[in-house]
């Protein structure tokens, strides 16, 4: 009898061997019961965000929501059980850190408290997350509802862009002031400090040194990094000489001078160009080209785009002041970007995205293409929006670039954006702590979508259009 049993225990095994043999040889893709939660994407072209040469042919391994090895498929291992995705013929990048955008108080062409629920939160941030964006540094107008967001990120189930607040932007015009302002947000837990120092072109006051010099100092003193909404060369001098940690926009009122681009330089300090949030003043003075973008239609609200092309509120553009002013401000904009960037100052990403008309996440694929119309080269259009960005608002440990150990938090593209900026358009698939985001169903569309951008290439930008500037 016992022989007997132990014959039966042996066929048991040697069937159940068997068996596990024959589900690997039919589906070497499925994992095994003790492979834990292993994904191995094979055959891509892999661009890291560090600016290194792209890998051909690569291999990305992600185990539990973090990256476990990324490298050439001929020296990467893949773990043995791990489901086997092929991206033959893809591009994988880093998704796209946005170190200067905004969430929460829009609603169509609404902005207001009102608006701020942790439904529109999280809302926004999927938006963001199905464009590529993967990380949003939200800088002004937080609310408490973001904080609960924030703290719920860290997590291998995420599946929307992962939010780093700010709280409200601070401005006045003594030390004290500065102090109290900071104090109160760093007790809410915000993640940065936003300072502005802006007069709205002569119309309002602006935060005088003393203000925005106790605010850093204290921000410092506090664990916080400092970022500053600016427009005037002197104003970023003095902020420079402050020690701010980011320059939240272009320099605007006239070309950057060798004492400024030394001074960028010396303190390490990142420029963010917000290149779209001057074109959003002026565009709407008549019907911008990316109205008819496929990839811009499929996630906007019809209706908002029916009251943008009301007749009125065009001439109400058209005949703003302000906003011709902010149009030639954009080509200032534009020349400062390429001439710090060959200066080799740190050029980082952002669009000011978020409030009424600026639109999450196609903003951030309009302000590559304006990027690239300054000269930038695509590779370091994807390091200013990936690497950069990560390192410059001190997220890199766990963001930014396709590195061991970091979430795994990337995009799959069908066309090399290195042969042309605007293939970051071209998303077969996004993916946060190696979840698949989840997106509209967009077969069919990209023949659509080729030809309106060949379209906007053929016509030259007349101002106001909203296309390429060639």
């Amino acid at each position: 009898m016992t022989c007997h049993r132990q014959d039966s225990i042996a066929l048991t095994l040697w069937l159940a061997i068997g068996l596990i043999s024959c589900r690997e040889a039919l589906a070497p893709g499925l994992p095994t019961e003790d492979a834990g939660e292993i994904q191995a994407f094979l055959g891509a072209r892999i661009i890291d965000g560090s600016g290194r040469e792209p890998i051909e042919n690569g291999v990305l391994v992600v185990r539990e929501g973090r990256i476990a090895a990324v490298g050439p498929s001929e020296s990467t291992a893949v773990p043995e059980g791990a489901q086997r995705i092929d991206v033959s013929g893809r591009t994988i990048v880093p998704g796209f850190v946005v170190t200067h955008g905004h969430v929460g108080q829009t609603k169509g062409l609404e902005s207001g408290p009102e608006n701020y629920t942790e439904e529109n939160v999280l809302s926004q941030l999927a938006l963001y997350a199905r464009y590529g964006v993967t990380t949003v540094v939200s800088l002004g107008s937080d609310a408490n509802p973001a904080l609960g967001v924030r703290d719920g990120q860290h997590t291998k189930d995420l599946r929307r862009a992962r939010l780093y607040i700010a709280g409200e932007q601070l401005s006045g015009q003594t030390a004290e002031e500065a102090v109290a302002a900071v104090d109160e947000m760093a007790d809410r837990g915000v993640d940065f400090i936003k300072i502005r120092v802006d007069d709205n072109l002569g119309t309002t006051e602006k935060s005088s040194p003393e203000f925005y010099g106790a605010a850093i100092r204290r921000a410092h003193e506090r664990g916080l990094k400092t970022a500053a909404h600016l427009f005037y060369l002197e104003d970023a001098k003095g902020l420079l000489n402050a020690d701010i940690d980011l320059l939240a926009h272009s320099v605007r009122d006239q070309e950057v001078d060798e004492e400024l681009i030394a001074l960028i330089k010396e303190k390490n300090v990142c420029q963010t160009p917000t290149l779209v949030r001057e074109m959003v003043s002026f565009v709407y003075e008549d019907v911008p080209d990316f109205f008819a973008d496929p990839f811009f239609l499929e996630e906007v609200d019809s209706s908002v785009v029916e009251q943008l092309k009301d007749p009125e509120r065009q001439r109400q553009v058209r005949e703003s002041a302000s906003a011709q002013a902010y149009k030639k401000a954009l080509d200032v904009a534009m020349t400062n970007l390429k001439k710090l960037a060959d200066a080799g100052a740190t050029i980082s990403f952002g669009t000011d995205s978020g409030p009424p008309a600026r639109f999450q996440g196609y903003f951030e694929h309009l302000e590559m293409e304006y990027m690239a119309e300054t000269g930038l080269t695509p590779m370091q259009i994807l390091v200013a929006a990936t690497g950069n960005s990560a390192r410059c608002v001190g997220l890199d440990e766990d963001f930014g670039t396709l590195e061991s150990g970091k979430w795994a938090d990337f995009v799959v593209l069908r066309e090399n954006p290195l042969v042309d900026i605007e293939n970051t358009r071209s998303i077969e698939s996004v993916w946060i702590a190696g979840n698949e985001v989840p997106r509209p169903h967009r077969v069919g569309r990209r023949a659509d979508r080729v030809a309106i951008r060949g379209s906007l290439r053929r016509e030259p930008r007349r101002g106001s259009r909203g296309g390429r500037r060639r």
